[in-house]
Order: C-alpha cells, then sequence, then structure tokens
C-alpha cells in the first residue's frame, strides 16, 4: 500500500478480507465465499453511506452469484452521473478479477475494452493478483471502479462525450 493516499489506505483497510479461495465450479466452498463477498460489499456500502460517499448499489442478478448488476455514479461539477454496472464472475475466479462493465460508456474512451468493459489490466491486475483469493467484489469496485471513474468520468464529460440526464432532457425538448 505503498504510495497510496490516507483516504485509500484506510478505506480499503476496513474492507474485510476474504479467506476462501473457491470459485463458480467448486460448490459448497463457492456457497462460502458468496457468503464471504457480500459480508465484504455490505461492509464497504455501510462505510460508504456513514461517510456521505455512497456511489455504487449491485446485487446477484442470478442465485449462483455469477452474474452481477447495479448503477455506479459518480458527482462532477454537482451534477450525478449515473450509469448500469454489470459483471460475470469468471470460471477462474478468483484467480481472475471480473471484468466490470459499464455498457452505456462503450466506445466513448479509450480506456475501455469491447462491451464497455474498463480497462484495468495496467493498474489493477497485478494488484489483484497479488493478493488472490483475499480481494473480492468489493475490492474490484475500491480499487478499479472508484479510480477509473474519477479519472475517466471528468474527461468525458467536459469532453462533450456524455451529457447529464437533465442537459440531455432538455436538448431533447428543443
Amino acid at each position: 500500500m505503498e504510495g497510496w493516499d490516507p483516504n485509500t489506505k484506510s478505506t480499503l483497510t476496513q474492507i474485510p478480507l476474504l479467506t476462501t479461495k473457491a470459485g463458480p465450479r467448486d460448490g459448497a466452498a463457492w456457497t462460502q465465499r458468496l457468503k464471504e463477498e457480500y459480508k465484504a460489499l455490505i461492509a464497504y456500502t455501510q462505510m460508504n453511506k456513514s461517510n456521505d460517499n455512497d456511489w455504487f448499489g449491485i446485487s446477484a442478478a442470478n442465485p449462483e452469484g455469477t452474474r452481477w448488476t447495479g448503477k455506479c455514479w459518480y458527482v462532477h461539477n454537482l451534477l450525478k452521473y449515473e450509469f448500469d454496472l454489470q459483471f460475470d464472475i469468471p470460471v477462474t475466479y478468483p484467480a481472475t478479477a471480473p471484468e466490470l462493465e459499464l455498457p452505456e460508456l462503450d466506445g466513448k474512451t479509450q480506456k475501455m475494452y469491447r462491451g464497455g468493459k474498463i480497462c484495468l489490466t495496467v493498474h489493477f491486475k497485478p494488484l489483484w493478483a497479488k493478493n488472490c483469493p483475499r480481494f473480492g467484489i468489493a475490492h474490484a469496485l475500491c480499487l478499479g471502479l472508484a479510480p477509473w471513474l474519477a479519472a475517466e468520468i471528468p474527461i468525458l464529460v467536459d469532453s462533450g462525450m456524455i451529457k447529464h440526464k437533465d442537459d440531455a432532457a432538455t436538448s431533447n425538448e428543443s
């Protein structure tokens, strides 16, 4: 955690680490891993809400916990920009991090792959590999999606690539 700002360090140390090394094909061990994932997500969400820093909401989209959907948002210039968030748990999870997708931003930035998958290869993937299996979904959101949103959304807004929903509604009415 050298070189990290104090806020990131503090946040990360409050997200519970996971202990079960199991993926979607591992039966009962996967069920135990999902319980740990939910505990970490709940802790991270509660911490964000208590710090008035609520910025995402997700849930498993299937009973197996292999598909997740929700929303994430970023506030820029006092305007809230909200995006659909989705991802699948890879078969090789937790050795492989999930690929976080923001489908409506597909093609709007170079730091994204086809289908709206955000680019996490350079900075996040080595960190994930080093901390496998202790990192989970909450860690991917904290150390992957949050910094990506902070870096990319202001640029996309300022360049006009994305518009606030109120601006888009006004221009449609004209």
